[in-house]
């Protein structure tokens, strides 16, 4: 933990740490919703293979299942929140350096 020269700083420190925490949950949620997605594929290959179907028609009707647009559709929002937290952590580490260079010199 670094020190700090004033309570602003801090606090913008504490909040973008908080943020990032965040940003990490929500990217292990967007790849837990691409394993899903990756899972699923594989299974409707191979229940289409065992029936004849080709991988190609197999991928064409996996991308047409609800739980294939559902795994997508939750990556996609995850990771869209994510690069939101981390936009936020990076302007609240941005003002804590700024408060930081404009402090004086108390710890």
């Amino acid at each position: 933990m670094p020190s700090f020269h004033n309570d602003d700083e801090q606090g913008a420190w504490v909040l973008a740490e908080a943020l990032i925490a965040k940003a990490l949950t929500m990217m292990r949620q967007a790849e837990s919703a691409l394993e899903t997605w990756r899972i699923g594929k594989e299974l409707n290959r191979v229940r289409c293979a065992r029936r004849g179907i080709s991988e190609s028609d197999a991928e064409i009707r996996w991308s047409e299942t609800a739980y294939a647009k559902n795994a997508l559709t939750d990556n996609s929002f995850h990771v869209s929140l994510a690069t939101m937290y981390y936009g936020a952590a990076a302007a609240h580490y941005s003002r804590a350096q700024y408060l930081r260079s404009r402090g004086g010199a108390r710890v």
